[in-house]
């Protein structure tokens, strides 16, 4: 691919061209001396359509471990054996206390994650919803909830909480995803994004990179993500955990990283894009780049089942790269 197609792009883009699946496959074919390029193009689209705002989410792992589902990547499932911590659903002061924490991070948002399938005949419901409004009313933090599958009527009821904004990632493309996960289906997956839509709530949905996946994955997740209409988007990147499926598994390297983010931005202007697990292990001292890439989100503080990096790096990096945090 020459330079001037990805300028070309890039303008259009600017423009308010909606990037096509092939124009994005062509983009995917660059060379690593290009990504440069293009990362600076996806900094100004992300400029032109989502502003200098860096919205940094919190998250509380509300629930940890033995979770019945064999994704490859999960440390908290009971198909592997791991040093994820594991515990029942904490009680409301608890969670109330963490993400005063979070806040004091300076974190605005928090997410509220169990470990599970979802919330089909989950007794511990209701705990959540009780909880979740305890948490608005201690900390005045948005709040999202990550509780796996739900159904339309579930998402009304998280909605009546005072849940702005549903989180769940599809992962992978549909034609990769047997290849992470056997005892649930993409389709269940893409039907709580349905239930959380019809509810009204905001989207929250991402995936994982460096599973195995193809570029050709990677751009169907991204399309399908803008098919949704998603608000957010988390990219995780592989933390090839001890004790799961993929432990041997080597990650993506810096560039190819930079690359993807670029090349999401590309294909989904407006929407905050967010560097999520695996950022710290993985980038290392590129972390900043990323962010000149076409990132405008962070998670701050900790992950589900290890440890982020102090959150005042964090402020000063987004600082230093010219942004600002969003409220």
């Amino acid at each position: 691919m020459r330079t001037n197609e990805i300028v070309d792009l890039g303008e259009r883009v600017l423009a308010g061209h909606l990037l096509t699946y092939n124009e994005a496959i062509t983009l995917a074919s660059i060379d690593d001396t290009d990504i440069p390029l293009l990362a600076a193009y996806a900094h100004k689209i992300r400029a032109a359509f989502a502003g200098n705002g860096v919205e940094m989410c919190g998250i509380i792992n509300a629930r940890s471990g033995r979770c019945a589902e064999d994704c490859k990547f999960c440390a908290q499932s009971a198909y592997y054996v791991t040093e994820a911590p594991v515990y029942p659903l904490l009680d409301s002061k608890e969670i109330v206390e963490q993400a005063k924490k979070i806040k004091a991070l300076g974190a605005t948002r928090v997410s509220v994650v169990t470990s599970g399938k979802g919330m089909e005949r989950d007794a511990d419901f209701p705990r959540i919803l009780a909880a979740i409004r305890d948490v608005i009313d201690a900390t005045g933090l948005a709040v999202c909830a990550n509780l796996g599958t739900i159904s339309r009527e579930q998402a009304i009821e998280l909605a009546r909480s005072g849940v702005k904004r549903y989180a769940h990632n599809l992962e992978t493309s549909a034609q990769f995803y047997p290849s992470i996960c056997s005892t649930h289906s993409f389709e269940d997956r893409l039907e709580t994004l349905k239930a959380v839509k019809d509810a009204g709530l905001e989207l929250c949905s991402g995936g994982i990179i460096g599973l195995g996946e193809t570029w050709r994955d990677r751009v169907e997740l991204a399309f399908k993500l803008r098919e949704f209409n998603v608000q957010s988007v988390p990219v995780n990147i592989l933390n090839p955990l001890k004790g799961t499926a993929l432990e041997n598994r080597f990650p993506p390297k810096p560039l190819e990283t930079l690359k993807t983010f670029a090349l999401f931005r590309f294909i989904l202007p407006s929407t905050v894009l967010r560097p999520a697990g695996g950022r710290e292990l993985n980038l290392r001292d590129m972390q900043g780049a990323l962010m000149l890439a076409g990132a405008n989100g962070l998670i701050v503080g900790n992950y589900l089942t290890f440890t982020g990096r102090d959150a005042a790096q964090d402020f000063v990096m987004i600082k230093d790269a010219g942004f600002f945090p969003a409220h």
